[in-house]
């Protein structure tokens, strides 16, 4: 039984989540850990982290919403952040994909939730796009551990977070026909990364073009068995572990 430790189950994208959560469970996922990304979606995953048992979930600010967020929506994750469920801050991080021109900004909000990660003592789920060694800088500054989601970097850039005390988040990329992340991951000890869907979105193949849903966990999991020559029960075993030594659940 695998864990998802990444996805963003929200009404915004699935019109029923009972029936999802129901085929999650049905395809043998022991639990998942749900992402916020701005107040909204933090109200939200810790509302269904209460109602399914086997759902956890992480507050936070994603980078993208640096020109919107408030105040108020810092106080929320510090209202929260002790909440039963609550298993971590995130998604948070540095996004540089689109503009730089908030640059400044996005590493406030940044160090804002990793100050309060390091002061609640909370691992941190973290994006990082185009941002590497401005993420890495910011890391050093505080005491904290956690995920990098979506790890795609170098095999160089792996080995410094992993020495930082972080661990890569392996998702739907890998099966992509034309990614190089296999290359880095063929290189990673198992104990160094946990499987995330990242649903609705990065679909794993074969399934490429359709809504992605925890339950894929299984097709992510089949593909690095092969790439790392070990059985399903033995990356189930290895990659849960990884799980409760990062997060609380």
């Amino acid at each position: 039984m695998f864990i998802d430790t990444h996805c963003h189950i929200y009404s915004e994208y699935y019109e029923d989540i009972d029936d999802i959560m129901n085929k999650i469970k049905n395809s043998g996922i022991s639990k998942v850990i749900n992402n916020g990304c701005d107040k909204k979606t933090n109200i939200e995953v810790l509302e269904l982290s209460n109602k399914y048992d086997e759902m956890y979930c992480a507050i936070g600010i994603h980078p993208e919403n640096v020109d919107n967020y408030t105040d108020d929506d810092i106080d929320f994750i510090i209202n929260h952040i002790n909440d039963n469920k609550v298993v971590a801050v995130g998604e948070i991080g540095l996004d540089y994909y689109y503009t730089k021109e908030n640059k400044t900004k996005q590493i406030e909000l940044f160090e804002k939730q990793l100050e309060i990660a390091e002061k609640y003592n909370k691992p941190v789920v973290i994006h990082s796009r185009d941002a590497t060694l401005d993420t890495i800088e910011c890391l050093k500054k505080y005491k904290v551990t956690g995920v990098i989601h979506s790890f795609s970097g170098s095999y160089e850039t792996a080995c410094i977070y992993i020495k930082m005390g972080f661990i890569l988040g392996i998702n739907g990329v890998i099966t992509f026909k034309n990614c190089n992340i296999k290359d880095v991951y063929e290189k990673i000890d198992v104990k160094n990364f946990v499987l995330e869907t990242d649903s609705p979105y990065l679909t794993p193949v074969p399934y490429r073009g359709k809504r992605n849903d925890s339950s894929h966990i299984n097709d992510i999991a089949s593909f690095v068995s092969e790439l790392k020559n070990i059985s399903l029960d033995e990356l189930s075993k290895e990659t849960n572990g990884n799980v409760k030594r990062v997060f609380d659940i």
